[in-house]
């Protein structure tokens, strides 16, 4: 870029600065002559239909009173059209001077962004579109600032993040990504509590950073003067709960991984764990197929959505596969015979192209890092993916026939975790010899390696029932089902720098 160029942004940016500067000097002067005609600020209004109400009602019906956003005007002669949005959607109001005697006034002080309060009648226009006929209009908050051009909208995708209540005036779509964000949430919490499951709240500040292998953040307590972390997952306090007698819990909530961000990976998500007591792996799957085709029925969700312009068919039967014979079909080796020989694990798998085995610190990692490269991305429709390695999950039971794998499920979309699920170890001193071999690991240089966790042992050694456990990633969920390409689009306020 020449100096030239650089100089004409700076010169932009400067005018721009000016300019704004000159509007917000007019809008403040606008909202000074409201004060002729009423309060600068008022404290309330009363609202009694929202926009898509007032639709709803027969023309001819008074007393309707409704309050949003200008979001456009036009005026021909002494009539106004006005459009207004609230959170329910958009409504046309209509400005006539024979109605109003303050109508001159109006018109030069209203402008675009404004929130205004407004009482009228539900009538029809020549055009034939419902509007309210406006017998009293308020204003209720000025907006001092000039809203991005109508026909271009909020296009700039680091202004949305940054200034998401501007994407949420101009964007219905992402507004609408958002409604659905939690209706879905709504509608999960519904089939857990119908389901005779309890919402209880965890920790997210923790002594120990547990429940998945991560990298945490870390925060100290003044007060207490100790170290504590943002919990990386509420799996541990869960089963703590579960120790102490309850039988069905869950959580939705924020966890927090110090790792990696890119469009599929939060530092800060929200996910659904739910431990159910007496269950197995294999009792979860159940459940959690049921659980979708509710959602799908609830939400109305297709069978087919599509994800960047990729068709995924999500109706079940979903595709069931073992991570060995995902393995060998996407590497051509035996996943099992590896796991036998730590030796010739690393040699056969360093031989597979874009594979550094001298850049992971344990064979869970490595395992892990080629699953990720060579099969994941490769499942595009729903897989459930049984008997994953047992050293890929510290906290899995391992299988009574083959201990090398766990009694363990996934389900992958579209190369994309958002299930996993697994029959929990309810054995305190295999956990402890498990969790021992993990803080070997950390010490070694394995950064997501879990730290033994001596309270969440104890409670485990007062017994906890033999039972399975879930973990769903709300976001990437939601953000398939939405064809949100980044997650930052579905989550209101994602840390950027």
């Amino acid at each position: 870029m020449s100096n030239k160029d650089i100089d004409g942004i700076i010169e932009e940016e400067i005018f721009d600065e000016v300019k704004d500067s000159e509007y917000k000097k007019n809008r403040l002067s606008k909202l000074e002559e409201w004060k002729t005609l009423q309060e600068k600020y008022p404290d309330s209004f009363n609202k009694k239909q929202s926009l898509e109400e007032a639709l709803k009602l027969e023309e001819g019906a008074s007393e309707i009173s409704i309050a949003g956003r200008i979001m456009l005007m036009r005026s021909i002669g002494k009539i106004c059209f006005i459009k207004l949005q609230d959170f329910s959607g958009f409504m046309q109001i209509v400005l006539h001077a024979e109605d109003l005697s303050n109508y001159d006034f109006y018109l030069k002080n209203l402008d675009l962004g404004d929130i205004v309060g407004v009482e009228g009648t539900i009538f029809f226009t020549r055009s034939g579109e419902k509007s309210i006929r406006v017998t009293n209009i308020c204003l209720l908050t000025k907006c001092l600032h000039s809203l991005p051009e109508k026909w271009h909208g909020l296009s700039d995708d680091e202004t949305k993040i940054r200034q998401r209540y501007l994407d949420l005036i101009m964007n219905e779509k992402s507004k609408e990504k958002f409604k659905f964000r939690y209706r879905f949430i709504s509608k999960l919490k519904e089939f857990l509590n119908a389901n005779d499951y309890i919402e209880v709240e965890t920790p997210i500040l923790q002594k120990q950073a547990s429940g998945a292998l991560a990298t945490p953040f870390q925060t100290h307590h003044k007060a207490l003067n100790i170290p504590l972390y943002l919990r990386i997952a509420p799996e541990t306090y869960l089963k703590r709960l579960m120790a102490g007698g309850y039988e069905r819990v869950y959580e939705i909530g924020k966890c927090f991984r110090n790792e990696g961000i890119d469009t599929t990976h939060l530092q800060e998500f929200t996910m659904l764990e739910f431990y159910t007591a007496y269950w197995n792996y294999e009792d979860l799957m159940k459940f959690i197929l049921n659980l979708f085709s509710f959602l799908m029925k609830e939400l109305s969700i297709l069978d087919t959505i599509t994800y960047e312009g990729t068709k995924i068919n999500i109706g079940q039967p979903w595709t069931r596969m073992t991570y060995s014979e995902l393995f060998k079909k996407y590497t051509n080796l035996d996943l099992e015979e590896l796991l036998k020989d730590e030796s010739k694990l690393y040699e056969e798998l360093g031989k597979l192209e874009g594979i550094d085995v001298n850049q992971y610190k344990s064979s869970a990692s490595l395992i892990d890092g080629v699953y990720k490269k060579y099969c994941r991305p490769k499942l595009i429709d729903p897989v459930i993916i049984t008997h994953q390695p047992a050293v890929l999950g510290p906290l899995a039971k391992q299988n009574i026939d083959n201990p090398l794998f766990s009694d363990r499920f996934q389900v992958v979309i579209n190369g994309l975790e958002v299930v996993n699920a697994y029959s929990e170890l309810v054995d305190p001193e295999l956990q402890r010899s498990i969790l021992e071999k993990q803080k070997e690991l950390k010490s070694n240089g394995e950064e997501e390696a879990m730290e033994s966790e001596e309270d969440f042992l104890l409670a485990m050694e007062y017994a906890m029932p033999p039972m399975a456990g879930v973990g769903i990633g709300i976001d990437r969920v939601i953000g398939l089902l939405t064809d949100s390409s980044n997650l930052r689009e579905i989550v209101f306020f994602p840390n950027v720098k």
